[in-house]
């Protein structure tokens, strides 16, 4: 007999490593194993990780000896191919690896990995000499009561804080030893259901089954309950089944009950696996009426999509787009399609989700990085699965999904920064990644916004996007009316305390007063951004960052807003040694005090990072200020984006020359955008608002193009800058970060990359400069950045890059230094 032709597949790792990794695979798995499949690989000494198959061959590889893949989890593929097509291009693009796009892009809950855990050793004695610790005699006591322990678990169990120090320190003593143990993460969700032994129509069955429950009444209403209920299936097109939990609480009697039924072969139970979210109400399947003015919208998006694939929808800020968007997407579900529908905050999700189950009930699945693994891969299962038409909301992560029949994307409040992913790698643009992910799919993108990106709005103006306007507000609604507030006079004539200008106290109450509703936008969470010695001027710093420490009072301590290292508030100076640190400036917590003093008996919430940790946070604080259960909503830019509350009639900028002031080419806009964007919280229906913005710059051109709601006036203006400085859209900028924890290495390193660049781009080099943050978490930072025309081919210039960290890496002594890029940054 001829040998058994051997086979080979090439996989990608969920590691930041470029290229993919051949593994031979085993007879035993033969035929198992295909493009888009999971498979379990051994890498390294000990660990093991899932990778993806992205091809299967027969051709050995040479040089090196060849692993065997140990398992494959999957039947068949968890990716489709337009996902892995995807993937390259993100990577090409964004100048990373494919293993850092599968990283991100697939849920933790399908990803089995080899996770480090640590137990007692057997064979350790202490000695007089070697005596534990008090935190390492903690340790080992929890290791000994639960067995093997994650470093997760210790901290958990024993409430000790960076226990892996500790740990190692345990191992170097032979107090315990390190094992490796396959981890999957996911669990599926699953109900045990009940159903008939034989079937209802069979009436000598049927009449066997209530004789043998004649003498047992319990057994008989139990018996008698399910045939209802299971004609009652029946009657709804469902399966002849019935949850177990379901039937008990029907009937009101004990599981014993039901295995008699079991024991006597009248009913059988089965466990099956369930989607966690499901819709339980009632759809009316009929869009909402539009207005004339959205109806000409509406034709005019799908007259231009005829034309172009990218169709811009510039509507001022509450013109009803998303009436637009649900009437789009029930066009495209009425042919068989998918939608995926985009927004920058997860917050956006809870509003928007209840407006579109009103219209298309379960057709409706909700998809962000909030909710658990278990949840996350019970979504992407149902797409994988089930290619029925639905309509998907989520934020940036939903563009991973295993999509099958993808018609339209919606990408709602286009402009958004939120949209970047900033770290880790891959530094994406979801906005622009969805375009792409479209035009894969053959699907049309629909970017809508009150104030587009300039980048998005030049390519609408020069033909390259389909461009559609809604000028007017819904029924009429004027915009909100701009009231500039000099911060620096109304200090001088006593026109403020606090953060609060006495105009906008005054307007509030007055609104307050007629039962309406406030919004105070401050772009700041904690309780103070500063904490100094009045005497000496000392401000406490992270240790591993170049940040001053924000102060949180409710937590009791200050925290690291950038590694999350947190430091107990000081009473003595550490540096005078006297008793005088004070707290400085405002963040949203201290605001939030400062309005229960200022507005006595009035319910506030607050919408900042630390109260929407949890996923039911963003919906909780955003239905109570819907129904009116609050008053004042004192928010970060969360509070900026796409929100719809009737009653709100005032909205306060705090402080607007935060925004206006952060140095980057992007300020200006970024602050015009937020601004605007926060003004249209304010008269959303039949009033006219009143917006109160504080500002020591009130000539500002941000300011001045605000007040009269002059997006056109503030693109031209902002282009023109733009061309006279040869930034985006006129050349793509790509930032190259470097990181070393010896400065002074980094330091030169940095300057000798740089110059290589020049070398090979010319004068399209600038740095390498400090950032604006030049530390963080122990590492110090170079930026250099590089500007290339729009035309030019990504593919050469991540040849070229990646030919000069080659290079560079290949010096022993620079091989410890962090390069990465930074494509289209926000």
């Amino acid at each position: 007999m001829p040998p058994e032709t051997v086979h080979f597949a090439e996989v990608i790792l969920p590691l930041p490593l470029y290229g993919t990794f051949t593994y031979r695979i085993p007879p035993s798995l033969s035929g198992a194993v295909a493009p888009g499949c999971r498979v379990v690989v051994p890498f390294g000494r000990k660990k093991f990780y899932t990778a993806i198959v992205v091809a299967v061959g027969t051709s050995s590889p040479q040089g090196f000896e060849v692993k065997d893949i140990v398992s494959a989890p999957d039947d068949e593929p968890v990716l489709r191919y337009p996902q892995m097509k995807f993937w390259e291009w993100i990577a090409e693009y964004y100048l990373c690896s494919a293993g850092d796009v599968y990283k991100a892009a697939v849920p933790a809950g399908l990803k089995i990995e080899s996770e480090t855990f640590v137990e007692l050793n057997p064979d350790y004695e202490e000695s007089a000499d070697d005596r534990l610790g008090e935190r390492e005699a903690i340790i080992a006591q929890s290791l000994d009561h639960n067995g093997k322990m994650t470093a997760a678990d210790i901290e958990k169990k024993t409430g000790l804080q960076r226990v892996e120090t500790i740990i190692m320190r345990m191992v170097e003593k032979g107090v315990i030893i390190i094992s490796e143990k396959l981890v999957e993460r996911y669990r599926s969700k699953k109900e045990t259901c009940v159903r008939l032994t034989a079937g209802r129509d069979d009436n000598d069955a049927m009449h066997r089954a209530f004789d043998a429950v004649k003498s047992a009444p319990k057994q008989e209403k139990m018996l008698v309950t399910l045939v209802d209920m299971l004609n009652k299936c029946r009657n709804n097109g469902q399966d002849e089944e019935v949850t177990r939990q379901a039937l008990l609480e029907s009937t009101g009697l004990s599981p014993a009950i039901l295995s008699a039924l079991v024991t006597k072969d009248i009913v059988s139970t089965h466990v099956r696996e369930i989607n966690r979210f499901r819709y339980i109400g009632v759809a009316t399947g009929e869009p909402p009426v539009l207005s004339e003015a959205q109806n000409v919208a509406l034709r005019d998006i799908h007259k231009t999509f005829l034309e172009k694939d990218v169709v811009l929808l510039h509507g001022v800020t509450s013109s009803g787009k998303t009436e637009i968007y649900i009437h789009l997407i029930d066009f495209v579900l009425k042919k068989g399609e998918q939608v995926l529908y985009l927004v920058p905050e997860i917050a956006l999700t809870t509003q928007l989700t209840r407006r579109l189950q009103k219209v298309f009930g379960d057709k409706v699945v909700i998809y962000h990085s909030k909710f658990s693994d278990n949840e996350r891969v019970d979504i992407w299962k149902r797409v994988l699965h089930d290619p029925s038409p639905c309509v998907i909301i989520g934020a940036r992560s939903s563009l991973f999904l295993p999509f099958s029949k993808l018609g339209l994307v919606i990408v709602d409040e286009e402009h958004e920064a939120s949209y970047k992913q900033f770290d880790p790698a891959p530094r994406y643009n979801a906005r622009d990644c969805a375009i792409v992910l479209a035009s894969m799919h053959g699907a049309r993108t629909l970017l809508g916004s009150a104030t587009p990106s300039v980048e998005t709005y030049y390519k609408a103006l020069n033909g390259r996007y389909g461009l559609v306007s809604l000028t007017e507000r819904f029924e009429g609604v004027e915009l909100p009316s701009i009231r500039v507030v000099d911060m620096a006079e109304a200090r001088k004539r006593d026109g403020a305390s606090g953060p609060f200008s006495h105009e906008l106290v005054r307007l509030s109450r007055e609104a307050l007063k007629r039962g309406e509703q406030a919004i105070f936008f401050h772009n700041r969470r904690g309780y103070a951004p500063v904490v100094l010695c009045r005497l000496c001027g000392y401000v406490p710093k992270c240790q591993n960052c170049d940040v001053s420490l924000t102060y949180h009072r409710r937590a009791g301590e200050m925290v690291c807003h950038y590694c999350g290292a947190t430091y107990k508030l000081p009473t003595i100076c550490p540096s005078c040694k006297e008793p005088s640190i004070e707290v400085h400036g405002y963040g949203t917590e201290r605001i939030e005090d400062t309005v229960e003093s200022v507005f006595p008996q009035v319910k506030i919430s607050r919408m900042d990072l630390d109260t929407t940790r949890n996923k039911d946070g963003y919906e909780n604080i955003i239905n109570e200020f819907s129904s009116g259960k609050t008053d004042i909503l004192v928010g970060t830019q969360m509070v900026t984006k796409g929100l719809d509350f009737d009653r709100v009639s005032i909205v306060g900028v705090l402080n607007a020359d935060t925004l206006i002031n952060f140095p980057d080419f992007r300020a200006s806009e970024r602050a015009f955008n937020m601004l605007e964007q926060v003004a249209g919280r304010a008269g959303r229906r039949e009033k006219r608002g009143i917006v109160v913005v504080q500002t020591t710059q009130p000539s500002h051109p941000v300011i001045s193009f605000l007040q009269s709601h002059d997006y056109t006036g503030f693109y031209h203006h902002e282009l023109d800058e733009r061309r006279r400085f040869s930034y985006p859209p006129f050349t793509r900028v790509i930032n190259i970060y470097l990181k070393h924890r010896d400065e002074y290495r980094l330091i030169d390193a940095s300057a000798r990359y740089a110059d290589t660049l020049r070398t090979l781009f010319g004068n399209r080099v600038f740095g390498p400069d400090e950032p604006h943050v030049a530390r963080v978490q122990s590492l110090y930072i170079r930026k250099i950045m590089l500007k290339v025309e729009t035309q030019a081919s990504m593919r050469k210039v991540k040849d070229i890059l990646r030919s000069v960290y080659e290079s560079f890496m290949a010096d022993a002594a620079l091989r410890s230094m962090q390069v990465y890029y930074d494509v289209d940054p926000m």
